[in-house]
């Protein structure tokens, strides 16, 4: 099986544990992932099957959208709900005081990875480090937050719900931690929903039990979304049936010869027939057309 098939990732399961669940029902090992979620979040989890793996390191949009949850006037050792609690203070926070700050939260931000992160520091991952009781100095990392909507917040409980669109590699839990902190009373996440992960939405998405219905029926391959599904923003190149076969056998095309637009980065390349063949790049200097990635079986 080659192509993507986008899970509407339950709670309590790691990114892992629903990769693992698909290779089973897929009987592949070649099953990979997009975006990783924490065991308590829940929403979409872009799974790349066969041939598609080829695309997970090279996404053209990895950008995402979250709603989360958190309450402020609490602190945690994870920066969620399921950690230790480290603080607890009475918070009178205010919608008006909220809003005021939330500037300084949007655009590119500096970020310190929670001790509880995958994020390896001398060889072990954090999430290590932290279990054996350990504390190590983390280097921040650069996020950008484009926005962040505040949906409801209830000023009895502290609660506050938002909207959330960010960058690849944004800790939400941090954001809402630092928001907390900001405010003098801490915070931490109650909840976490990814509603959008690149190019892809909720309604993309099927459930655990869905994709076993499907596996059982033997009909899973057909709701496979198609590898070029994720480069939709790029632009287009077609070959004629000569240049298609040049291509797929490695062969650096003559610019001179196709029609295409000046602009860097990535291209799609199709055959004569609108099969997605690959990714390629223009080399202006020498004329050619710089193959970099190819996704179609066959010559």
């Amino acid at each position: 099986m080659d192509g993507i098939i986008c899970v509407n990732k339950p709670s309590g399961w790691t990114s892992f544990d629903v990769v693992a669940k698909v290779r089973g029902m897929a009987k592949t090992k070649k099953v990979g992932h997009a975006g990783t979620l924490d065991p308590m979040a829940t929403g979409v989890l872009p799974l790349f099957l066969g041939n598609a793996t080829k695309v997970c390191d090279i996404l053209p949009n990895d950008d995402k959208g979250y709603q989360a949850v958190f309450r402020l006037g609490i602190t945690t050792d994870t920066q969620d709900i399921t950690g230790t609690v480290l603080h607890q203070t009475e918070s009178s926070v205010k919608k008006e005081q909220l809003l005021s700050l939330l500037s300084r939260f949007t655009g590119e931000i500096q970020q310190i990875p929670p001790m509880y992160s995958a994020v390896r520091v001398n060889g072990r991952r954090l999430y290590d480090i932290a279990r054996s009781g350990e504390q190590v100095e983390r280097k921040p990392r650069a996020a950008t937050i484009y926005e962040i909507r505040i949906l409801d917040f209830s000023e009895e409980r502290q609660e506050v719900s938002a909207e959330i669109r960010c960058s690849k590699g944004t800790y939400i839990r941090t954001l809402c931690h630092d928001i907390g902190e900001a405010l003098g009373v801490g915070a931490t996440l109650l909840s976490l929903n990814r509603h959008i992960a690149g190019n892809f939405t909720i309604t993309d998405c099927y459930t655990l039990d869905q994709l076993q219905r499907m596996t059982d029926e033997g009909t899973l391959e057909k709701y496979l979304l198609p590898v070029e599904r994720v480069f939709e923003s790029l632009p287009k190149i077609q070959l004629n049936e000569v240049q298609a076969k040049k291509f797929l056998n490695g062969v650096r095309l003559d610019l001179n010869r196709l029609r295409y637009q000046k602009e860097i980065g990535f291209h799609r390349i199709f055959d004569q027939n609108s099969r997605f063949l690959g990714l390629a790049s223009l080399n202006l200097e020498k004329m050619e057309l710089v193959i970099e990635k190819l996704f179609a079986r066959g010559s």
